[in-house]
């Protein structure tokens, strides 16, 4: 598997080259010279299986690989019970959605820490996140990864090592590093190369495996406060970061296969082309 890049829904250039509706998708993806799609299904799990089944064709005519964004709802970590219940069945929509779009990765956020400790947050989530590898298991969707998501705001779970936690429980459970978010909720931790050496060395020392050169990326520049992530900027900012070119760089050497997945805010074609272009100019 090599290097994939991809967005986060559409662009705001899907709409001006003249594409009107998701089945374009993976034409616009190809045409935009990128690998990858994450569809978002922030809001709720609503498409439908025969319009998905539609999109997996043109995905397959396209070579483009899909992934999904389960609910922004989801709370592993609630304390309550019925909603850490619940979280279980968006997983599970989730990834019967994914398996119609033809892919195979559900990314998800594991939740906050409210108003108990970051230790007892975290118990909470292991203990649902166990209980959905077996519902997933239940429901035939084995072949389905999971991946949990690092997170841009301070009082959410979702540190690294809490994200690699989560990872221990079970080998189809891959990380998704969403640099921007790392970097903001650690107040512009990311400046250098060895800042993301850094982070890439802990996630293969805890992984010990396949799933730390396969891991799942998401990558925007943001800006932030006090309290972690405010909100998602272009490549064109020069202010907040982090920068994307040490990190291909260490990819390249490390012969690194990660899906990288564009969060820009409505440029993100253009900038996971950037990524991708500048990508290629190491392998040549």
């Amino acid at each position: 598997m090599s290097i994939l890049f991809g967005t986060a829904g559409t662009s705001e250039s899907f709409k001006t080259m003249g594409y009107k509706n998701s089945v374009q998708v993976p034409e616009f993806t190809a045409k935009m010279g990128l690998d990858a799609f994450e569809y978002q299904c922030g809001r709720g799990v609503r498409i439908k299986e025969d319009l998905a089944r539609k999109i997996a064709a043109q995905a397959a005519v396209h070579n483009i690989c899909f992934s999904l964004h389960a609910p922004y709802y989801i709370s592993m970590s609630s304390m309550e019970e019925e909603k850490r219940l619940n979280s279980i069945n968006y997983i599970l929509e989730s990834a019967a959605a994914i398996r119609a779009l033809g892919g195979k990765r559900v990314v998800f956020h594991s939740g906050s820490c409210g108003k108990q400790s970051r230790e007892a947050a975290l118990e909470k989530a292991m203990d649902t996140m166990r209980r959905i590898v077996e519902a997933v298991d239940e429901a035939g969707f084995s072949d389905i990864v999971l991946c949990p998501e690092t997170m841009g705001k301070v009082g959410q779970l979702g540190t690294l090592e809490e994200v690699l936690a989560l990872c221990s429980i079970d080998k189809r459970i891959t990380p998704c590093i969403d640099f921007g978010h790392l970097n903001a909720r650690d107040q512009g931790s990311i400046k250098t190369k060895a800042d993301y050496a850094a982070i890439l060395d802990r996630m293969g020392e805890a992984l010990g495996d396949d799933r730390a050169k396969n891991f799942h990326s998401h990558f925007s520049k943001i800006e932030y406060t006090t309290g972690g992530e405010k909100q998602h900027l272009t490549f064109a900012d020069t202010v907040y970061g982090p920068e994307y070119e040490p990190l291909m760089e260490l990819c390249y050497e490390r012969g690194l296969s990660p899906i990288i997945i564009c969060e820009s805010a409505g440029t993100q074609a253009e900038d996971a082309a950037m990524m991708k272009q500048y990508y290629q100019t190491l392998t040549k």
